[in-house]
């Protein structure tokens, strides 16, 4: 356990958070999503709902303001406008950490493209169907005054 990290957060998913680089992308999917089949690196979080993982991972992650869209959900079917109550509650847990953002609806085999192209996918237990997302990582921009600071690595 770490001070002020959400329990969620898995040694092995802030591994794989930390050494996604700009630009990288990173799919939170259901318990019914084919996750061996398209992850490139699956993580599982066997027992834990999408909601949860979600917000525990937008808690650490920043997302890329550099595009217009950085943040992907799935569908019902092809209804590309359609909103189920878990993308609803997905759209509140993005709009808590990322106000400015907006989440963009993928049909079909434009999703599962997008996330067998990402960097990694982690798979919940979340028993609802189409309760899936991607989320495109952004940069940590340095402390006003344009330099970091000096680390020693040696001083505690």
């Amino acid at each position: 356990m770490l001070k002020g990290l959400d329990p969620l957060l898995s040694p092995e998913l802030l591994f794989t958070l930390r050494a996604m680089g700009h630009g990288d992308e990173i799919a939170i999917v259901d318990g019914n999503y084919p996750g061996v089949e398209h992850a490139r690196r699956l993580i599982r979080l066997d027992g834990h709902h999408l909601i949860p993982v979600l917000n525990a991972v937008l808690s650490v992650l920043p997302i890329d303001d550099f595009v217009p869209e950085a943040i992907f959900r799935s569908t019902v079917k092809a209804e590309r406008d359609k909103l189920d109550p878990v993308h609803e509650e997905m759209i509140d847990c993005c709009a808590r950490h990322e106000p400015h953002r907006q989440v963009v609806p993928l049909v079909g085999q434009d999703f599962y493209g997008r996330v067998r192209a990402a960097h990694a996918l982690i798979q919940t237990s979340e028993p609802r169907l189409y309760a899936n997302i991607i989320l495109r990582k952004g940069v940590i921009y340095p402390k006003e005054g344009g330099q970091a600071a000096e680390v020693d690595p040696f001083v505690y």
